[in-house]
């Protein structure tokens, strides 16, 4: 290719197949006019608008563990175990719902398949609310968790398949920011109001997402690939301008799907082959190093943890976690086509590391009872070091480098690999923190610290700088390390 791969994919978390990544990275294809030269880019918006909504969602429910842990173990009467079992079970549904996403936005469209994940929700957004022991509790987290696995698919897919080429890099990243955005939100409401008004709260995205569809076109690209002419050009139509030409670029999809279809399917067998494997390492390891960095043992269970580090107000510690968030996130977004991708996780993993150390000598002075003044500020000052690092680019480089190291052949079934290592080290990581940390906090927070280090030493001898680089230069430097 003759050009640097569309960041589509750059901030998904999704099953990926070998369709959306001809649709939306093959920049070289898009010759046609943008929505600002053809017509009003009023639904283009809407459309994203609506669409996103499935991504505050996401972050909401992700969020949702850290401010109610204390409340809803008290209410029910939950153990240690039961609470881990219900923080880390939406992981495990979020796994099946990407691993079945692709299929189900294939079958019943990108808009079909944002109303199902919307149903799931609401369901278990409303089995939250009405529990009464942990069955009712881990049932209906499950639910949310197979929704936000479907939206962390087609939300992205959607918004690329819609945006013209000049807003397509701007309105894409607007997945990321809108589950960081939805997370604090969910963070800092749920410390002014009780845990199953919080689930109400989270009922309100799904509402949005249910009436915005009734007015928004469904995925022109979907819609030319299922065979549906008629309905293939009035969305292209609606979404460039009752004036625009289209002709140009309903040509251009039309090739994008012939060019589909010539593809030869590759198999999970694939990937071990000597030209993929170190592909395949590089992309799998950076996932394991970003999960076992201890992120979603941190977050889910943020106020749990300000909490035993003394800090008179955990909320105020989880206010100031959430308020971290969002702009660092939009920074790293900024800098991640200006300083590189290897740069930008280097810099991160060493934030990480110095975060997870400050917060586990806070452990380490609490537990033998040294300088009871700075514990709570070590604590507080390493959470928020550590949540604003990997904010800047352990959350989203891996992503990106996952999105441009695979040549198109294998792109679909490597996704779908890394993908899956990645919920699946999701899931370890937030069932096993409340453990590890009755085993030992410090001890906890100092492997959490060791993971850092051995990311930014891989990095620096396996993982190829992939900014201004083609796929071919890509796959040369990749191969020179064999």
């Amino acid at each position: 290719m003759a050009k640097e791969i569309n960041r589509l994919n750059d901030l998904e978390k999704p099953l990926i197949t070998e369709e959306q990544n001809i649709v939306h990275k093959s920049d070289e294809y898009d010759s046609y006019k943008s929505s600002d030269e053809n017509g009003s880019i009023f639904m283009v918006l809407l459309s994203t608008f609506v669409a996103v909504c499935g991504a505050f969602e996401f972050g909401t429910c992700v969020g949702y563990s850290a401010p109610t842990q204390a409340a809803i173990r008290e209410d029910l009467g939950l153990s240690l175990a039961e609470f881990a079992m219900f923080g880390s079970i939406l992981t495990i549904g979020a796994m099946f719902g990407a691993v079945t996403s692709g299929r189900i936005a294939d079958t019943i469209g990108r808009k079909g398949a944002m109303r199902l994940s919307a149903v799931f929700c609401i369901a278990g957004w409303l089995a939250v609310y009405f529990s009464k022991s942990d069955v009712s509790l881990d049932l209906g987290r499950f639910a949310t968790g197979y929704g936000i696995g479907i939206f962390s698919y087609v939300v992205p897919i959607f918004i690329a398949e819609i945006a013209p080429k000049n807003l397509r890099g701007g309105l894409t990243t607007l997945n990321q920011l809108l589950i960081v955005i939805g997370q604090s939100t969910a963070f800092l409401i749920g410390t002014v109001i009780s845990w199953r008004e919080l689930t109400l709260a989270g009922l309100l995205p799904c509402i949005v997402l249910f009436v915005g569809l009734c007015f928004i076109p469904e995925s022109p690209r979907w819609l030319a690939k299922v065979g549906d002419q008629k309905e293939f050009h009035a969305a292209l139509r609606k979404l460039r301008g009752k004036d625009a030409d289209i002709t140009e670029e309903a040509e251009e999809i039309q090739e994008y799907i012939a060019t589909l279809q010539s593809l030869p399917k590759a198999t999970i067998w694939d990937l071990f082959q000597k030209q993929y494997i170190n592909s395949v390492i590089i992309g799998v390891a950076l996932m394991v190093f970003q999960q076992f960095g201890g992120i979603n043992g941190v977050s889910f269970y943020a106020s749990q943890t300000f909490a035993l580090a003394g800090l008179s107000s955990a909320k105020a510690g989880t206010v100031a976690y959430a308020c971290v968030q969002v702009p660092i996130t939009f920074l790293g977004a900024m800098l991640m086509d200006k300083s590189g991708r290897r740069p930008l996780i280097m810099v991160s993993s060493a934030g990480t590391f110095l975060g997870c150390f400050l917060a586990g000598t806070s452990f380490y002075f609490k537990e033998h009872d040294l300088l009871p003044e700075w514990r709570p500020i070590l604590a507080v000052a390493g959470v928020l070091i550590y949540v604003g690092s990997f904010s800047i680019g352990l959350g989203a480089a891996p992503w990106v480098i996952m999105s441009e190291i695979f040549p198109i052949n294998v792109k679909g079934v490597a996704g779908s690999l890394v993908v899956l290592v990645n919920w699946l080290g999701a899931w370890a990581v937030s069932y096993t923190f409340n453990f590890m940390m009755t085993w030992s906090s410090y001890g906890t927070f100092y492997i959490y610290s060791g993971v850092s280090i051995i990311t930014i030493l891989f990095v620096v001898k396996f993982v190829p700088e992939t900014k201004g680089k083609t796929l071919e230069e890509i796959q040369a430097c990749i191969n020179s390390l064999r």
